[in-house]
């Protein structure tokens, strides 16, 4: 597996998104549960979905046939995809302050090329979750692992990792839509819909002070490369949950993207053990 990524990561661009796009569509039609969550999911959260699908299913390809590319090229040769950056100063910021910074990335465009270009300057820490197929995760950790790029697993090692990294002034990186384990979430609108809702992030900030900066690369059209946007984050206020105003402004990125977002991803899962949702809306 790791000897074809390898190969994969020497294709063009192009090449690889070409082929990711027919990848997303067989993914789509061959798979009916997979299909079903897709449409649900966009159509509940943007209007004008029917337009958008075909899109979005080519998208969710590529974002898997890049990987490779991101992972095994060189550091400088990923970094050099990423074509322009917007928000850079709110970086140049974050570091002057010295408390860290809580990169916040979505399943949204290019979202393992984040990381990278940050590390290309750097340290950042990352935290991701172990796959379910244990043979995969060596893969990972190998794509994963750049100078300056830590990955750090989801568990208590993970969670020092992070904490050590942000005390000394360093970065750290994390998926905050993706869905957390039993215990380690609260529940949170998403696009109108209750979601089990990661709170490590808001544990983070509250423990460190570090400034919260959303991050996402939009891809570019016929493998041109990737916009890195960087937005000020979320704060931590008494009157609104964290994970809340994560949320909101997690949407708020998603809308201007909206057919590169990975609909299919089972975001709104409830993981075993987890205690059920029993706010505004929910079943007697």
């Amino acid at each position: 597996m790791l000897s074809l990524f390898r190969l994969l990561a020497r294709l063009p661009l192009r090449l690889l998104h070409a082929i990711g796009s027919a990848g997303g569509w067989l993914v789509y039609l061959s798979s009916a549960r997979y299909r079903t969550r897709l449409r649900a999911n966009l159509a509940a959260a943007i209007p004008d979905s029917n337009a958008i699908l075909p899109i979005a299913v080519a998208e969710a390809g590529k974002a898997a046939f890049e990987t490779p590319a991101i992972w095994f090229r060189s550091p400088s040769a990923t970094a050099a995809l990423v074509t322009r950056v917007e928000g850079w100063d709110l970086v140049e910021a974050a570091i002057a302050r010295g408390k860290g910074i809580l990169f916040l990335t979505p399943h949204l465009g290019c979202f393992e090329i984040t990381a990278q270009y940050y590390a290309l300057t750097r340290p950042i820490t990352v935290l991701y979750r172990p796959p379910r197929k244990q043979i995969l995760e060596p893969l990972m950790v190998a794509g994963r692992t750049r100078p300056n790029l830590t990955p750090a697993p989801a568990n208590a090692k993970g969670l020092r990792l992070l904490l050590k990294a942000l005390k000394r002034g360093e970065a750290v990186g994390m998926l905050p839509d993706q869905a957390p384990r039993a215990g380690e979430g609260a529940w949170a609108d998403f696009f109108g819909r209750p979601a089990y809702t990661m709170t490590l992030a808001a544990r983070l900030v509250r423990a460190t002070g570090a400034p919260v900066i959303l991050a996402y690369a939009e891809r570019l059209p016929r493998g041109r490369g990737f916009i890195l946007w960087l937005e000020e984050g979320p704060k931590l206020e008494a009157s609104v949950p964290f994970e809340n105003a994560m949320n909101r402004a997690l949407e708020k990125l998603i809308r201007r993207c909206p057919a590169q977002y990975l609909w299919g991803y089972d975001r709104y899962k409830i993981a075993k053990g987890s205690l059920p949702y029993t706010g505004p809306g929910a079943e007697p």
